[in-house]
């Protein structure tokens, strides 16, 4: 359970860390435009902070812990979510310093970041997987 909440715990600093990030850096350039750095806050307090409390709970009320899947979902999901949010500075980055990219470039960008949605998906599944193993042993 400790390692729940500390991946609680991380995703909170890095959603806050992003928020201000986002702040600070489009008022630095005096961007006023859309952006994909505000997605960052919001992607790793839901997604991180959020998804990760809720887990605890579940883990202190059933044995999601001892489910094989659960570790499986643990690695992939960790892996997946800061590689799309990463994506999302990336883009962000170029898009409030206005720099043009190459078609290519662009392809790379979104290609790894569609990636890591469908890590995202696999993870999910993972933990929906972990989750029904415990509810049925705890009947």
């Amino acid at each position: 359970m400790k390692k729940i909440y500390t991946a609680s715990f991380i995703y909170f600093l890095l959603a806050m860390a992003g928020g201000v990030f986002y702040r600070e850096f489009t008022k630095i350039f005096n961007f006023t435009g859309i952006t994909t750095l505000s997605y960052v806050h919001v992607h790793f307090l839901v997604l991180g902070t959020f998804l990760f409390l809720l887990l605890l709970v579940l883990a202190k009320n059933f044995s999601i812990l001892d489910s094989k899947w659960f570790s499986r979902f643990f690695i992939v999901y960790n892996i997946g979510l800061p590689v799309m949010v990463g994506m999302f500075i990336l883009r962000g980055i170029l898009q409030v310093t206005g720099s043009g990219i190459t078609s290519g470039m662009n392809g790379m960008i979104a290609g790894i970041g569609g990636v890591s949605h469908i890590l995202l998906f696999v993870a999910l599944c993972m933990m929906f997987a972990s989750i029904k193993q415990a509810i049925k042993e705890a009947k």
